[in-house]
């Protein structure tokens, strides 16, 4: 996720001064042990001193109740060695526990409004003598940490099957006067940003009514605008770090969704491969762990596991109810089709319980089939060949 903040000033040439802060989120594994994380991350350089405690967050401001709270993170800064600054930039670094990881790299710098989708493309800093835009740099501090933490993750995905997730909001903080006379002015140029049209081309009326027709405004001087990538944010306190925190939490149950999708995918094909191989060819014997009821079994451990991702995703946070950052939680959520992604999962977790329920069942009533036979011959064909035997013999 990446957030470009803007002062603007009052010089001819338009450009103002804007924060860039960038949230790329990777999925890690199934879990990740936070203690281990920390000595790993000492041990890999970082900082030791700068640690920030991972205390529950709490979000209290604008009309949020105080009891609303986001999941915790072991927080960590980057530091200042290792890497030669091109422009203001800082990073810091979130690890969760249950498998995710977050870089947000934040930059300070002079930009027309036009000109903002250019910045993340350009060098923010010199490593080892290559210059390195924020996408390039996040990528590397992911593989470092990724690497230094390996023994705090547990059941780790591989980089063929990683998903992740990144978001950029620009944040807007010496406005004019008149604010929604500024966005109206802006209209076209803050469209073509959030949506990410790098050329500017001049939009349709209607992609542009579609792309801002949803602004957010709690007090009468600060609007936000969201789309799928990115958002607008004018707040002229600076008082937007609770907006930034649902974003990347909208981000961060999306990539949980995404990640699980993927794995009930790879799930569904080995599902077929042993539906061919129950129910065309049953020549071969299935070994305890490819059997029905082991595979069942591991897909009702997998069932739970969704189905606590899919109430966290309704209830960790508590963004529920009428207040301002539930409105813009489910503004992204909407964004995000996170019903859809969630029906999908569902959908596909169904589908495979009921295909190895079926073959459970089909194996049972093999095994019951197996019973008769042997039950009939106990009880009669024997008996019968016993009295056979004594007529023969007399």
């Amino acid at each position: 996720m990446t957030v470009y903040t803007f002062r603007m000033s009052a010089k001819k040439n338009g450009k103002r001064l804007f924060e860039i802060v960038s949230f790329f989120i990777y999925d890690l594994g199934r879990a990740v042990d936070l203690n281990k994380a920390q000595e790993a991350v000492r041990e890999a350089g970082f900082p030791a001193d700068d640690y920030l405690p991972t205390e529950k967050r709490k979000v209290q401001s604008r009309d949020t109740p105080a009891s609303l709270s986001l999941p915790t993170p072991f927080c960590f800064p980057v530091g200042e060695s290792g890497y030669e600054k091109i422009v203001d930039v800082h990073a810091e670094i979130k690890i969760y526990d249950d498998g995710a990881m977050t870089i947000v790299i934040r930059e300070r710098g002079r930009f027309r409004i036009d000109n903002l989708a250019d910045a993340a493309a350009r060098p923010v800093v010199r490593v080892g003598g290559e210059d390195l835009n924020i996408a390039s740099w996040a990528a590397r501090l992911f593989r470092h940490v990724n690497e230094g933490t390996a023994k705090a993750i547990v059941a780790p995905v591989s980089d063929e099957r990683r998903d992740e997730e990144s978001y950029t909001a620009f944040c807007l903080l010496d406005p004019p006067t008149d604010v929604e006379s500024f966005f109206a002015e802006h209209r076209d140029e803050i469209a073509a940003l959030i949506i990410g049209e790098k050329n500017r081309p001049r939009l349709h009326s209607g992609q542009i009514n579609a792309a801002l027709s949803r602004p957010f405004s709690y007090r009468a001087d600060d609007l936000s605008v969201f789309d799928m990538d990115r958002c607008f944010i004018i707040e002229p306190r600076g008082d937007y770090e609770d907006i930034l925190l649902i974003a990347e939490h909208a981000n961060y149950r999306l990539l949980e969704l995404r990640a699980l999708d993927r794995l009930l995918d790879l799930r569904l094909e080995e599902a077929e491969n042993d539906l061919v191989g129950y129910g065309v060819s049953k020549r071969n014997t299935p070994s305890k762990e490819a059997s029905p009821s082991a595979k069942f079994a591991r897909i009702q451990t997998l069932r739970f596991e969704a189905l606590f991702i899919l109430e966290n995703l309704e209830n960790s946070s508590k963004i529920i109810g009428d207040f301002y950052l539930c409105q813009i939680y489910d503004r992204l959520c909407e964004i995000f089709n996170t019903e859809g992604w969630k029906r999908s999962v569902e959908r596909r977790l169904d589908i495979l319980e009921s295909v190895y329920d079926m073959a459970k069942t089909d194996t049972a009533q093999q095994r019951q089939l197996v019973l008769e036979i042997v039950f009939i011959a106990v009880c009669v064909i024997f008996p019968v060949l016993q009295i056979a035997q004594a007529l023969i013999q007399k």
